[in-house]
């Protein structure tokens, strides 16, 4: 009887009894791990890092549908025609990212964040290298635009188990009071890697003449990612686990099948947290992607290297608006954050396509940067209220399903849509099309509960099965 009381007082001073499991012994204390100010820059640089050339392969892609690929392997087609094929190979991985979600999320949640980001940076890397070797049409004939769908696929699923990864890597690494700060580092990645593909093709298409750059020198960017393999390979093996998945995985309160579970018991929280991401989505890809192209085009006639110089001074907002974002959410809370950046990405969609109309380089540029910067303001804060919204055990595959399949929503469609409705009913439908898409995700924002207090080693869990008579309650709170 003294042996168990001595048993019982040890472990309410936090110590361990003899036969204990020794794996608990080694899992690293959550303050501590969070504390040491050396491994956090490592831990921010990482996440930054990596999806920085993960999204510099993916963008890239987007950036050569809107300017050569159409010609490299779609040379038969009208030029409309042309341009919704190559943009339509680019909305192919938005739909292969929630397979990513589910491959990457599945191991994420049952062997670890940090082994399953190295395996997702490598897949996207040398498909986005390959997309450089590839022959075109007139080599190959109707092959070269069959394997350019399968890597895009393969990006796809690379890119919908990255982001999920990467911001897990930060936000259970943060210390208390700090997740949207560090959380914010993985959120840089995309403002970097889309200012980095589209300042390489900028440069390339100043270097070189039309018939080269069109001919061999689109090609060039994407064989660069080899090399950027290599540097992201380096940075991210010299990081350690999340404390907060080492001690669910040394307690052994890791799912057998996290994607079944999120599916069964997080499914409010994945489809509203998709919902919210529709509109950054949506935005983004129209003021990058589509407005390139349209742009550029004969009906608007902006000079295509302007165009880029425009685009890459415009992701400046980008970067504020997304620091912004996730610092203020510390403080004001995430909801409200994101409720103001849906509210304003709902408003600036018609203006940005009416100044698009001008092709006034100046206006066009305001343009491109208030887009930017509203989207910006949503999207900071969601590198930790997404991770926030589910269980350590399901977190990985639930974070990185909503993420994604907001890009299924928003990010797929968005560009083939935009050029449609241009192409038929004009610029202003385009412009209501991305207000259609802000209510939606400001709907979404309203119904999600606030996170920012919670403990990640504790909630939020599932709800339990609730009785009739019990009154609805719209937080989620942990059996």
């Amino acid at each position: 009887m003294r042996c168990n009381d001595a048993e019982g007082a040890a472990r309410r001073e936090g110590g361990t009894v003899a036969g204990e499991d020794t794996a608990a012994k080694a899992v690293p204390d959550p303050a501590s791990a969070s504390a040491d100010p050396r491994g956090m820059r490592r831990v921010a640089t990482a996440g930054f890092v990596g999806t920085a050339i993960e999204f510099y392969d993916f963008f890239l892609y987007g950036t050569a549908a809107a300017l050569v690929l159409n010609d490299a392997f779609f040379p038969n087609l009208s030029p409309v025609n042309g341009t919704l094929a190559s943009m339509s190979t680019f909305a192919v991985a938005f739909l292969a990212r929630p397979l990513g979600a589910v491959l990457f999320g599945h191991f994420g949640d049952r062997v670890g964040r940090k082994a399953t980001l190295v395996a997702s940076l490598l897949l996207m890397g040398l498909s986005t290298a390959a997309v450089g070797l590839l022959p075109g049409y007139r080599e190959w004939g109707v092959w070269a635009p069959a394997l350019l769908v399968f890597l895009r696929l393969c990006q796809g699923i690379g890119i919908g188990g990255e982001w999920g990864g990467a911001v897990l890597l930060s936000a259970e690494h943060a210390p208390p009071g700090k997740r949207g700060l560090y959380g914010a580092f993985p959120q840089f990645g995309p403002a970097a890697g889309f200012f980095a593909s589209t300042g390489v093709f900028m440069l390339l298409s100043g270097a070189l003449d039309d018939e080269q750059f069109r001919s061999w020198g689109w090609r060039l960017p994407f064989l660069l990612s080899f090399a950027l393999v290599g540097v992201g390979l380096a940075v991210r093996l010299r990081i350690s686990e999340t404390p907060v998945f080492a001690r669910a995985a040394a307690a052994r309160e890791t799912s057998r099948a996290p994607v079944a579970d999120v599916v069964r018991l997080h499914w409010r929280q994945l489809l509203l947290g998709g919902g919210a991401m529709v509109v950054v989505y949506g935005l983004f890809y129209t003021a990058t992607a589509y407005a390139l192209s349209y742009a550029t085009s004969a009906a608007v006639g902006v000079d295509r290297t302007i165009m880029l110089l425009l685009s890459m001074a415009s992701v400046i907002l980008l970067i504020a608006g997304t620091w912004w974002g996730a610092l203020r959410s510390d403080t004001l809370g995430r909801r409200r954050v994101c409720l103001l950046g849906a509210a304003l990405c709902t408003v600036w969609g018609p203006l940005l396509l009416a100044l698009l109309d001008t092709a006034r380089p100046a206006l066009v540029l305001l343009g491109l940067c208030g887009a930017l910067a509203c989207v910006g303001v949503i999207y900071g804060p969601m590198g930790s209220w997404l991770p926030e919204l589910f269980s350590t055990k399901v977190r990985y595959s639930g974070a990185s399903l909503a993420y994604n399949l907001g890009g299924v929503l928003g990010g797929a469609v968005a560009p083939l849509v935009a050029t449609r409705l241009q192409d038929v009913h004009g610029s202003h439908a385009v412009g209501g099309y991305v207000a259609a898409m802000g209510v939606v995700s400001l709907v979404c924002v309203w119904l999600l509960p606030e996170t920012r207090e919670r403990d990640l080693y504790a909630a939020p869990r599932a709800p339990a099965p609730r009785r009739a008579d019990a009154p609805a309650h719209g937080d989620v709170t942990e059996p």
